[in-house]
């Protein structure tokens, strides 16, 4: 065998070694960060759209009704006592839009 011969083989495989790692990076990439992607932009679409008198749910399982919304805070008052609370915008988890009619 030729030394010429077995290099020429060995640098077939490892473009194919190269290749394969690069599929499965972009496997990944469709079914991990995409989704991730659209989930984030979905939560800053809702955020954003937030207005007073909306009904939320925070990420810890707070339910109450926006009141005062400034730059990044929400003030949403909850309970029967309208106890108020003061959170960051991205401590919300939920919202449910009242019907406009």
């Amino acid at each position: 065998m030729n030394g010429e011969e077995v290099n020429g083989i060995g640098a077939m495989g490892g473009i194919g070694f190269i290749i394969y790692i690069v599929f499965l990076v972009g496997i990944m990439y469709l079914l991990v960060f995409l989704p991730q992607r659209k989930r984030e932009k979905k939560m800053r679409e809702m955020i954003n759209s937030l207005k007073v008198g909306d009904k939320v749910v925070t990420i810890g399982g707070v339910y109450g009704k926006v009141i005062n919304i400034k730059d990044d805070e929400i003030t949403l008052e909850t309970g029967i006592e309208k106890t108020k609370l003061t959170l960051k915008n991205w401590a919300i988890k939920e919202a449910d839009k009242p019907i406009e009619a």
